[in-house]
C-alpha cells in the first residue's frame, strides 16, 4: 500500500489491526508507530481516511472483512501450526469471547482440513449449543457443503450447512414473528423490556437450532408463536422485576388455561438455557 501511494487505507488498516486481540505487544508497538508516522506525514490522506467513510472509498480499498482475512493468513504465515493452535482452543476451551474469535479467525483460512475436523468434532464431542451454532456459521462461511449430525443431549439432530444462518435476518420468518409479537405488548406494558427480550431470543435461537423444538416453533401456528411469545415476555419481565405474574403475561398475549401447559413448557426451556448460560459463563 506504501509503495503504490494509498496511504488512506494503510492507516484503517492499521486501524483494525489495532483492535485485534491476541497479538504480541511488540506488533502493538510496530504498528501504533507506523499509524502515527502517516497521519504526521499525510495528514490529508489521515483526515481523508477518518471522515469520509467507506461510501466515499474507491472499488479498491479493503473492507473489514478483507482486512480480517489478511490479518489470518499473516499469521498463518508466521506459523504453519497456526489452525491447529485455533482449533485446539475451539475444542478444549470452555465458550468465550477467545473461542468464537477463534472460529472467526478460521473462516478466512483456505486449504486444510480444518473442514474435516471442525465437522468430526461436532458430530462426535459434547459442544456447547451456542458454540455448536458458531462452529455451523464457520463451516458456512468457509463454504462447506452437506448435512453434519448434531448431539443436543439425548437427541440426534440434522443440520445442512447450507442452510445455517449467518445473521438475524437469515432466520425464518416464525423467529421474527415471536419478538414482533413482543414488542407489541412491550411497547405498551414495558418499553425497555423489548431490548432484553431481543437479546435473550437470539441467544436462544441459536441453542436449539436444528433440534425438536426448533423444527415445532416453525411448523407452529399462531398459537404456538404467541406461546412463546408469552413465555419470553415472563421470563424477561421476571428477570427484570423480580417479581411473577403470570396470569396478566397469559392474558396479554391470549394464552388460554388450555395452553397453558405449552406455556410452562416453553418458560421453561428459556429459563434453562438462561440457567446453563450462567453457569458456563
Amino acid at each position: 500500500m506504501l509503495e503504490s501511494e494509498r496511504y488512506g487505507e494503510a492507516m484503517e488498516l492499521l486501524r483494525f489491526l489495532l483492535q485485534c486481540q491476541g497479538q504480541e505487544e511488540r506488533h502493538y508497538e510496530e504498528w501504533q508507530s507506523l499509524l502515527s508516522w502517516l497521519e504526521a506525514a499525510f495528514p490529508y490522506a489521515a483526515q481523508n481516511s477518518e471522515h469520509q467513510g467507506a461510501a466515499e472509498e474507491s472499488d479498491q480499498d479493503l473492507r473489514e472483512e478483507d482486512m480480517a482475512r489478511i490479518l489470518a493468513n499473516s499469521k498463518l504465515e508466521e506459523d504453519a501450526e497456526y489452525p491447529s493452535k485455533l482449533l485446539g482452543r475451539i475444542m478444549n476451551e470452555p465458550l468465550s469471547e477467545n473461542t468464537i474469535l477463534a472460529l472467526e479467525q478460521l473462516s478466512y483460512l483456505e486449504g486444510g482440513d480444518i473442514d474435516e475436523k471442525l465437522t468430526e468434532w461436532l458430530q462426535n464431542s459434547a459442544v456447547h449449543p451456542l458454540l455448536q451454532f458458531r462452529a455451523l456459521q464457520t463451516l458456512r462461511r468457509r463454504g462447506a457443503q452437506g448435512t453434519i449430525r448434531l448431539k443436543r443431549g439425548h437427541e440426534t439432530s440434522l443440520v445442512e450447512i447450507e442452510s445455517v444462518p449467518l445473521q438475524n435476518e437469515d432466520f425464518p420468518p416464525q423467529v421474527s414473528q415471536v419478538m414482533e409479537r413482543v414488542a407489541e405488548q412491550a411497547e405498551v406494558h414495558e418499553p425497555t423490556l423489548y431490548y432484553f427480550a431481543q437479546e435473550l431470543w437470539g441467544q436462544f435461537m441459536m441453542s436449539i437450532y436444528g433440534s425438536a423444538e426448533y423444527r415445532k416453533l416453525l411448523d407452529g401456528d399462531d398459537d404456538i408463536l404467541d406461546i412463546w411469545a408469552g413465555a419470553l415476555h415472563q421470563m424477561v419481565s421476571e428477570s427484570l422485576n423480580g417479581s411473577r405474574q403470570e396470569e396478566e403475561t397469559r392474558a396479554m398475549y391470549g394464552i388460554t388455561d388450555g395452553m397453558r401447559f405449552q406455556f410452562e413448557g416453553a418458560y421453561r426451556s428459556l429459563k434453562g438455557f438462561v440457567k446453563t448460560s450462567i453457569l458456563d459463563n
